[in-house]
């Protein structure tokens, strides 16, 4: 599991429009809100998606990019942006490999059974690629705003 202080894992992954979106991309300019959410279009990862969307502005005026990771395949995360007029970006681990980097991808118990899924998580990176806040085990209603109060915190450094 990341750290605070570390440097975050460089990632490459499509977005809903198969564009590819990679850490690289935001250094020296945008911090960055990550998060990994388990499944497009569940109750959870919809309130969670739609929370982050409300205080995107929000987000922007602290020159931070939200952007949410799930195993989805691209047409899903097009399908669940447009279903709910989502204002985040979402992009598609398929492989499973940026989960896997971040320490997300865990043994879950669900109904009795054990097995493996991602742990809802999120990361606030810095504009040098240092995680400042690793959070693992989060619950989706109320954390966008929880997320937010940590970003607007880094403008007071």
């Amino acid at each position: 599991m990341l750290k605070p202080g570390e440097q975050a894992p460089g990632f490459n992954l499509p977005d809903a429009d198969m564009k590819l979106v990679g850490l690289d991309q935001f250094r020296g300019t945008k911090n960055l809100v990550l998060y990994f959410y388990p499944k497009d279009d569940t109750p959870g990862c919809t309130t969670e998606a739609i929370e982050f969307t409300d205080r995107i502005d929000e987000f922007q005026r602290h020159d931070t990019v939200v952007v949410g990771v799930s195993r989805d395949a691209c047409a899903s995360h097009a399908a669940f942006r447009d279903k709910h007029g989502l204002a985040v970006q979402l992009l598609a681990d398929v492989d499973g490999e940026a989960s896997e980097t971040y320490g997300v991808w865990q043994e879950r118990e669900r109904n009795g059974v054990t097995k493996p899924g991602i742990v809802r998580s999120t990361f606030v990176i810095d504009k040098a690629g240092v995680v400042r806040h690793a959070l693992y085990g989060v619950t989706a209603k109320g954390h966008a705003q929880q997320v937010l109060e940590l970003v607007r915190a880094l403008d007071g450094d």
